[in-house]
């Protein structure tokens, strides 16, 4: 960044060598003065009345004006040799609380740079000595034909001056607050107080300047031969005399504007949900019991009645469906089909238990053989 002023700093018996940096730009469009008809520019030459000619910047210098009309010409080397330590040093007069500085003598910002190697060591003192004591420092200095005051704060690793405006060039608010006695009451406070709670705070690194930005749509549109983008229509509303339904309408606005909802509605919600969640707590742990005590008896139920019901279907399709058919449909033969499975299924089962029954029967009636002779012999012995 370019430098605008060099000096140094003046801290007691210590100099700093600084570099003055403009700390702000500014991205504000400018416009040029044209002729309408035929769009020419406008420019304003700078003339010397005497010579009725045109002059360079190089042949322009400075001058005071009388009061008589008489012209004292000043150079820079005059201004150089000005009878004041502020010429070329930024002097630092007192160390105060920064709420001892009004906001509004606040003015253009500057950031102080060391020059060269030997302004390290102080400069970093400074800073340092700032940080610890949570002060700003107040200054004088020289700067465009004129003294000003100054504020030094530190901004992350560097040191900023603020120009502030002389106590006397802030101007009192006299004829500005209304006039007569207003008297506002407390529900109208509590209303304002909940617009500022809902607004809450903001991010200044997402705010920006729309207007620059929809100026630039609009010059952009007329560069490639586009019809400039309309301008939005204004809300329609009409004038609200009561000042609580303003207020009350801007809280609401602000928090349906942040996906809020209002005091009342949020609580009525939140009663609803919790005794909801506490009376259905309870049911919901017994009726699932009761399902899972239902679904393990659904299935043998179910099982019971297919059974039935398949061997009722297969007695009727025996009577009334033959199991294979030569000139039948292909309905008839998947019916035939189905039912000469379902038969020889329950024959084959029918004949597994009556074989396990045979089997059973014939195992008990070789047990009670063996027991027998085995009584028989022993009644023998006893009666010889």
């Amino acid at each position: 960044m370019r430098s605008i002023w060099n000096g140094a700093i003046s801290f007691g018996l210590v100099s700093i060598p600084i570099k003055l940096v403009n700390a702000t730009e500014s991205h504000s469009i400018s416009f040029r003065q044209i002729h309408t008809e035929d769009s020419g520019r406008i420019r304003y030459r700078k003339v010397c009345e005497l010579e009725d000619r045109e002059v360079d910047q190089a042949e322009i210098g400075k001058a005071y004006e009388d009061a008589d009309g008489t012209i004292i010409p000043i150079s820079d080397e005059d201004l150089s040799h000005l009878p004041i330590p502020t010429a070329k040093t930024i002097e630092i007069v007192a160390f105060v609380p920064a709420d001892r500085i009004d906001p509004l003598q606040m003015d253009t910002a500057y950031y102080l740079a060391a020059s060269g190697a030997p302004a390290a060591k102080p400069y970093t003192l400074l800073r340092e000595a700032l940080k610890r004591s949570d002060k700003v420092a107040v200054a004088k200095y020289a700067l465009r034909g004129r003294e000003r005051l100054g504020m030094l704060r530190v901004v992350g690793d560097a040191i900023v001056m603020h120009g502030l405006l002389w106590p006397d060039e802030v101007r009192a608010p006299e004829g500005v607050a209304p006039d007569g006695d207003v008297t506002v009451r407390d529900k109208e406070l509590d209303l304002a107080d909940a617009l500022m709670d809902t607004l809450g705070e903001v991010d200044l690194e997402e705010l920006h300047d729309e207007y620059r930005e929809a100026l630039e749509e609009v010059i952009a549109a007329k560069a490639a031969g586009e019809a400039p983008p309309e301008a939005p229509e204004p809300a329609e509303g009409g004038k609200v005399l009561d000042l609580m339904a303003a207020l009350e309408n801007s809280v609401r606005a602000a928090r349906e504007s942040r996906g809020g909802r209002t005091p009342a509605e949020g609580t009525e919600e939140a009663e609803v949900s919790s005794l909801a969640r506490r009376r259905s707590a309870p049911k919901e742990t017994g009726g699932k019991k009761s399902t899972a005590t239902t679904a393990k008896k659904a299935p043998a139920k179910k099982t019971a009645v297919s059974k039935k019901s398949t061997a009722r279907t297969t007695r009727s399709e025996k009577k009334t469906t033959p199991a294979r058919t030569t000139s039948g449909s292909e309905a008839d033969a998947t019916t035939g089909s189905t039912s000469g499975s379902t038969s020889r299924s329950t024959s084959k089962s029918t004949s597994k238990s009556t074989s396990n029954s045979t089997s059973k029967s014939a195992t008990s009636a070789k047990q009670t053989a063996k027991k027998t002779p085995a009584k028989k012999a022993a009644s023998r012995r006893r009666s010889a």
